[in-house]
């Protein structure tokens, strides 16, 4: 018997389902695709989606069963939709993300491995269901890791592949900072997940979504992105998944990130603009973002702003989250050449538990080598920045605040903050720094430690576990602090410790403090 065209079986499907009411809904097992996992339908899935995208759009239907895959490339109005029991496995050969195609790594556009799922200047597009999709990283991560070794090792690939070769051939004329040349030596990139590029109408909801070769959900320059109720893993430990972020929206505008459920081998969301004077060129910021509802467990950071974030974010808000087990919880980083502004951030109601880091970090030497250098569109700017009703337990550090000389870290704000650390905060080089009804207890150290500070507001600070001999408060070369409202509850050996600084006092009960101010010569 004649096999019939993939076009004609499709045509003969829509009619059927139209007649039923479900026009323009495609069950890819019917059409013939290997529900086993044993055979690639990697053809059968492109070729229908072309089809659908010519017929105005439509539902790529995936039944229970495992679907195995190479890259897949989606168009305007197309929903992939896994029902519960369905996972779409994509396969572990690199040949399967070829030719390469434009993506943005790390900040960096490259002609490199197409992503698992792509799409370029599309719209209305959507991922949905209780099913799985599976990236089947562990080959990537393998690869990735003895390749590192080889250049650790050697300076450099003796022998590369025939796609390192590619690569080098469709990246000739990459140009990137002096600083990552070295980073270029691998000559291999894994693929994002999943990487719209410029897209409009984004949605992905409900699926679970694991084992990426890179980074997870990847849109890069796209507007109006719903990521809602998604189970994101990679897994952290034995093996481990390198690099492998949860949601990484990187230039988008219009960002709602909901109710999901995040596991990884990096961090667990980080909003990103571009690195350096690529980022500076394309000139997208990522703004208008809200995170809320979400459960961060392994991971390096809960949320995250940068590294890369050369264009510039703004106006994010990210509530109601609970970070157990990340090493760092909320972390902004940045360092001097990257440039961009980071501005008008809200960050309210979060629970901390076994933060094996900071809780909170906001370093702009995140490149330990930079030197000082004249304020220029290289100079990262973080302003604008408020933090409140956050608890914390099991913590390691409170928090960091590193600023650069040329441009200190401007307005930030610490609002109703309860935390349990080995350590407390620390902040240097800043201006205009709050903190309001802070109750931090630590094992070692100051709960609060301030050097260069310009601008201190210190209101209703106090340690329910105050130190033998330990001052609660300690502030180095300050200038235009103020101390106001603290009462201390638990007796205290010292309060307030001083040196070479400016500070104010106002309305403050300290009467259970045997020495409320320590002034260090």
């Amino acid at each position: 018997m004649k096999k019939r065209s993939i076009k004609n079986v499709c045509t003969v499907f829509l009619v059927f389902f139209s007649f039923l009411g479900y026009s323009k809904n495609y069950d890819i097992k019917i059409l013939g695709a290997d529900n086993t996992g044993k055979t690639k339908c990697t053809k059968l899935i492109n070729q229908t989606i072309d089809l659908v995208a010519k017929e105005g759009g439509g539902i790529l239907y995936f039944s229970s069963g495992t679907y195995l895959t190479g890259a897949i490339t989606l168009k305007s109005n197309i929903t992939i939709y896994l029902e519960a029991g369905a996972t779409l496995k994509f396969s572990s050969d690199f040949n399967d993300y070829v030719p390469f195609q434009n993506v943005r790594y790390e900040g960096i556009f490259m002609n490199t491995f197409a992503p698992l799922l792509n799409a370029y200047k599309a719209e209305n597009i959507s991922i949905k269901g209780e099913g799985t999709l599976d990236g089947n990283g562990f080959a990537w991560w393998n690869e990735i890791k003895k390749i590192s070794a080889e250049v650790k090792e050697k300076g450099q690939i003796e022998n590369p592949t025939e796609l390192q070769k590619l690569w080098t051939k469709e990246n000739k004329d990459l140009k990137v900072e002096p600083y990552y040349e070295a980073g270029l030596k691998n000559q291999f990139f894994r693929p994002p997940f999943i990487q719209f590029l410029e897209c409009n109408k984004i949605k992905i909801e409900g699926v679970r979504i694991q084992n990426s070769p890179f980074w997870t959900i990847n849109p890069v320059g796209c507007n109006d992105v719903v990521v809602h109720g998604v189970t994101i893993f990679n897994p952290s430990t034995n093996p481990h998944g390198p690099n492998t972020d949860g949601i990484n929206p990187s230039s988008c505008s219009n960002v709602r990130i909901s109710d999901c459920f995040i596991s990884v081998g990096d961090d667990c969301i980080t909003i990103k603009s571009g690195r350096d004077f690529q980022g500076r060129s394309y000139g997208k910021p990522c703004e208008n973002i809200t995170i809320t509802n979400c459960v961060m467990l392994a991971g390096h950071g809960g949320v995250v702003v940068g590294s890369e974030m050369s264009g510039g974010v703004k106006n994010v808000v990210i509530s109601n989250c609970v970070f157990d087990g990340t090493d760092a919880g909320i972390r902004m980083k940045s360092s001097r050449g990257r440039g961009g502004v980071v501005e008008n951030i809200r960050v309210s109601n979060i629970v901390m538990r076994n933060i094996s880091r900071n809780a909170f970090t906001f370093d702009l030497f995140y490149d330990r080598s930079s030197k000082a250098e004249p304020v220029s569109e290289r100079t990262p700017i973080f302003r604008n920045i408020h933090i409140s009703d956050v608890s914390g337990i099991n913590i390691n550090k409170a928090g960091v605040i590193n600023g650069i000389e040329e441009m200190p870290i401007n307005e930030l704000s610490f609002t109703n903050i309860n935390l349990e650390a080995k350590e407390g905060f620390s902040a240097a080089i800043a201006t205009n720094l709050s903190f309001n009804n802070v109750d931090i207890s630590t094992q070692k150290g100051a709960s609060l430690e301030f050097y260069k500070c310009d601008g201190l507001l210190l209101s209703d600070i106090r340690s329910k576990k105050p130190l033998e001999n330990q001052s609660v408060i300690k502030v180095t070369e300050c200038k235009n602090a103020l101390l106001n409202n603290c009462f201390q509850r638990i007796n205290t050996d010292v309060f307030l410790e001083t040196k070479n600084s400016e500070v104010i006092q106002g309305s403050n009960f300290l009467s259970l403090v045997k020495e409320p101010i320590k002034e260090i010569k």
